[in-house]
């Protein structure tokens, strides 16, 4: 399931910093009605299946410290495939529509929850948020997080092992074939370096085409693609009637 929160604020220059995903993540567990659920995820080491997608701002302007909207309004996606989640989210912002961003309140204006697509094999799609892929690479004698990619072809095998992997941890287990093909359109490829927690991960926004059972398909598009979904990367969504940013 899918939600659309559009944001107002009465600051007509209110300011997004550049780098938001931590703000926006404590935000999103502050709205999870069911306290209980929001330890729990919040808590938890493992996959926490939710991703959630960039601030867009229709009407902005970039200043050094972040982008200002210009008319106070905002949106950004939540996607996850536990229902309960996203309905205690609904919950939640129904229960209270104001957001503390840092601060600085904005209004929850409006809450949609978004008709799924209609998931083939082969689809055409691009990123929400960026998509992080990484290994264990030996870096003067010790392991270290390395970050790939699109043009490595260990990034692919990677976003293609991390979905199965989420797919078994949630359902419990996978039947089909587990055959995953990313084929990116290296033209659409950006680069993004986002600080999380003192941490700078490289991502990257792409178009892409995907071939896969129809199954993780879906669960791509609800749960994200790559690592750090709960983070705010890997929300991917289809091209052909998709959301309009």
């Amino acid at each position: 399931m899918r939600l659309k929160i559009d944001l107002y604020s009465h600051n007509k220059n209110f300011l997004i910093p550049y780098n938001y995903n931590s703000i926006l993540s404590a935000i999103i567990y502050r709205k999870i009605a069911d306290l209980d659920l929001a330890s729990t995820l919040h808590s938890s080491k493992d996959f926490k299946f939710f991703t959630f997608s960039q601030i867009f701002i229709p009407r902005r302007k970039r200043v050094n410290s972040g982008f200002i909207s210009k008319d106070g309004k905002l949106h950004f996606y939540i996607s996850s495939p536990n229902d309960n989640l996203i309905k205690s989210l609904v919950e939640g912002h129904l229960e209270d529509t104001e957001i503390n961003f840092k601060g600085r309140k904005l209004l929850v204006e409006q809450i949609t929850l978004l008709e799924k697509p209609k998931f083939k094999k082969k689809m055409k799609m691009k990123t929400l948020s960026p998509i992080i892929a990484r290994i264990k690479r030996e870096i003067d004698g010790k392991l270290r997080i390395w970050d790939l990619g699109p043009a490595d072809e260990r990034f692919y095998e990677s976003v293609q092992k991390n979905l199965i992997n989420k797919y078994i941890k949630f359902y419990g287990d996978f039947d089909g074939d587990r055959y995953v093909k990313i084929t990116p359109d290296m033209k659409s490829t950006k680069r993004r370096r986002i600080e999380v927690k003192g941490n700078y991960h490289r991502a990257f926004m792409m178009n892409f085409e995907i071939e896969a059972d129809e199954r993780l398909l879906e669960f791509a598009y609800d749960c994200g693609l790559g690592e750090k979904n709960s983070m705010g990367f890997g929300m991917v969504e289809t091209i052909d009637g998709g959301h309009k940013g």
